[in-house]
Parts: C-alpha cells; structure tokens; sequence
C-alpha cells in the first residue's frame, strides 16, 4: 500500500509523491513515485515523462505523511 507524502527539500518547493514503504533511520536515499509539486503541476526541473525520482536522504529536511482514505473515513472533523 503506497502512502501519499509531502517531502521538504532544503533550498525548494515541497513536493508531492507516493512512497511503498516509509524511509527506515538507517536509508541513506528516498523513492518516490509520481512526484509533483502541491499544485498538482510538473516540477520544473524533472523531465515530463519521469515517474519516479530517488533523492539522497541528506537533501530532505522533513517529510509529512498525508492520512489514507481508509483513516479520513475513521477519523472525519465534525462542526455545526
């Protein structure tokens, strides 16, 4: 199951992508799928045709793990 993350690299735009497995303590490098900008658009510095990108770990300043489907329909905000 992939998880949707917003990954923060130093010195850039955050990034959107999909990840198979969250990086362990000791990975020196980042996988990621489908990498966009928040906006959904192309990142200006990737070719079109990319689907994946391997970053090093020591670009990433921090990651955000986005909720899955299956956890926005447990956990869903009420208001009145």
């Amino acid at each position: 199951m992939s998880v949707t993350v917003i990954i923060h690299i130093a010195n850039e735009d955050p990034i959107v992508g999909e990840m198979e497995d969250l990086p362990s303590v000791t990975d020196t490098l980042l996988f990621v799928q489908n990498p966009r900008r928040r906006d959904g658009k192309d990142i200006h510095y990737l070719q079109n045709e990319v689907t994946s990108v391997i970053w090093p770990m020591e670009r990433i300043a921090f990651i955000e793990i986005m909720p899955s489907e299956e956890d926005e329909s447990i956990i869903t905000p009420w208001r009145e």
